[in-house]
């Protein structure tokens, strides 16, 4: 399927107004806390202020910084997962493998396109016909059931969900130590074909965290689900590697595993260590973000002597803080909202922030929420016949008339190449269908005309599926997806919904 040309601008959209309203409601509610927390550390005995002080630690200062680099660190696996998802629904690799892997130069040549134009660590494809690791270098190795590297390919090929992060050595570089996202390719009949994906050196996620340990002076660090220290800052002591034998956190070190997250406090060297933690399921390891105690509790003596004033200039720092913290935040959801440059609708990376918002909207007013997966039929002939100047002329008309067709609100954007996805909310899958259908109407009425090409006819094919409670977007748009294909099998020029 041909992409259109040029880059977009990120460009701020309508949909990222409820999250500043409500950056803006998260600034105002810290600054209330803290003024308060100080009014009453200047007026109250010091246990009273102890007690202050160590709320403000274990209820918002470390759940805060483990929130902002747990989102940071998904966000940094965003891209990597799109690109994977790319790499397992392209029609050259699957058509490649289909047609016996005649040679490896093919492949080699296309991981290695994908790892220079996506800045991957690697790209690979492990075949289960022929059970070759192609590697964006060559030919790596064959996979084998019963070898300890090879777990993770019969892992991903009796799973159930379209695709997995695990890390591990990368043998092809020097067994560097990467993040894998694993994603499952299927034939046309949903057939198991192999596993494809890129990689990421984990030393990306440790300069984040090394980064959050100089910006908010606490101790941050990762272990696995046994208690083996995983990544850590440079400054670190890991010359104990399991917490079960560490001083002091060896105390909590059973309850701390045992749950997906929680708040800790554990003694070491008489001071107390405020933990709070958190188990990252793509990374299979626990966020661990620690604060040292002593000092803030010390301040709460001192404290007892300060008047308003100082308590005030401690409120405005904290404030500041907490803004750049939120603002930050923002930017990261904003930089996702980018319009296509050639289309004029929404890119495909802003659409997991406009279905992230419908999700929260459904859960405090339930309502039914559709996905519309629009295609244009014959797209490739469009192109070979015509050029990419007319194909491109072609996806700029289909993308106008189908935004024409929709209500302001709902979610249209360009998925890829030739697919459109429409995002609709308090939409039944029968009213979709409606919808659908007149965008498709809409399409079909007019062929474009264009000086030397003449008349190109213009239809798409449409699959509908509604959300299920608690589905996730990619479950939907596989459901979506497979009624397209549904509509293409039955001729084009139609819409079939998902079962």
């Amino acid at each position: 399927m041909e992409q259109g040309k040029g880059r977009g601008n990120p460009r701020r959209t309508e949909a990222n107004f409820p999250e500043a309203v409500r950056s803006a409601r998260i600034v105002a509610l810290i600054v209330a806390v803290v003024a308060a927390g100080f009014l009453v550390v200047t007026l109250a005995n010091y246990w009273v202020s102890r007690a202050s002080i160590r709320r403000a630690i274990v209820e918002s200062d470390l759940p805060l910084t483990s929130d902002t680099l747990y989102s940071e660190i998904q966000q940094d696996l965003l891209k990597p997962i799109f690109v994977s998802s790319l790499m397992a629904h392209d029609t050259f690799l699957r058509d490649w493998v289909l047609d016996g892997e005649r040679a490896a130069q093919p492949v080699v040549r296309y991981l290695n396109e994908i790892q220079q134009k996506y800045g991957a660590f690697t790209a690979f494809f492990v075949s289960d016909r022929s059970r070759t690791y192609y590697q964006n270098k060559g030919v790596l190795k064959q996979v084998r059931e019963g070898e300890p590297r090879d777990v993770w390919f019969f892992r991903v090929r009796g799973m159930d969900h379209p695709y997995e992060t695990n890390v591990d050595p990368d043998m092809a570089n020097d067994d560097t130590m990467t993040i894998f996202i694993n994603f499952r390719v299927l034939d046309y009949e949903g057939r198991f074909l192999g596993a494809t994906g890129i990689g990421l050196q984990a030393v990306t996620v440790k300069q984040l965290v090394e980064r959050y340990q100089r910006e908010y002076r606490r101790t941050v660090y990762f272990v696995d689900r046994d208690g083996r220290l995983k990544l850590y800052g440079r400054t670190f002591d890991a010359a104990e590697p399991d917490i079960h034998k560490r001083a002091g956190i060896s105390a909590i070190a059973d309850g701390l595993l045992s749950r997906d997250q929680g708040r800790f406090e554990y003694k070491r060297n008489g001071e107390t260590i405020f933990l709070n933690s958190r188990f990252i399921p793509d990374l299979g390891w626990y966020l661990l973000v620690e604060q040292n105690g002593g000092e803030r509790l010390a301040e709460a003596q001192r404290t007892l002597v300060n008047d308003l004033a100082v308590g005030f200039l401690a409120t405005l720092v904290v404030t500041w803080l907490c803004a750049i913290l939120v603002r930050r935040s923002h930017r990261k959801l904003e930089s996702l909202a980018a319009i296509d440059a050639l289309t004029g609708v929404l890119g495909r990376q802003a659409f997991d922030v406009v279905f992230a918002q419908a999700q929260q909207r459904a859960r405090r007013s339930p309502g039914p929420v559709s996905l519309v997966f629009f295609d244009v039929d014959h797209f490739k002939a469009i192109n070979d016949r015509f050029g990419h100047v007319v194909g491109d002329a072609a996806l700029r008309t289909v993308a106008g008339r189908l935004r024409d067709g929709v209500r302001a609100g709902d979610g249209l954007c360009r998925w890829g190449g030739e697919e459109f996805l429409l995002l609709l909310e308090n939409c039944r899958l029968d009213q979709a269908r409606e919808v659908a259908e007149k965008a498709r109407h809409a399409v079909l009425a007019e062929p474009l005309h264009l000086e030397g090409a003449g008349e190109v006819p213009l239809t798409v094919s449409a699959g509908v599926a509604e959300l299920r409670p608690g589905e996730e977007a990619e479950d939907l748009i596989a459901r979506a997806d497979a009624a397209l294909y549904a509509a293409k099998t039955a001729g084009r020029d139609r819409v079939v919904c998902a079962e």
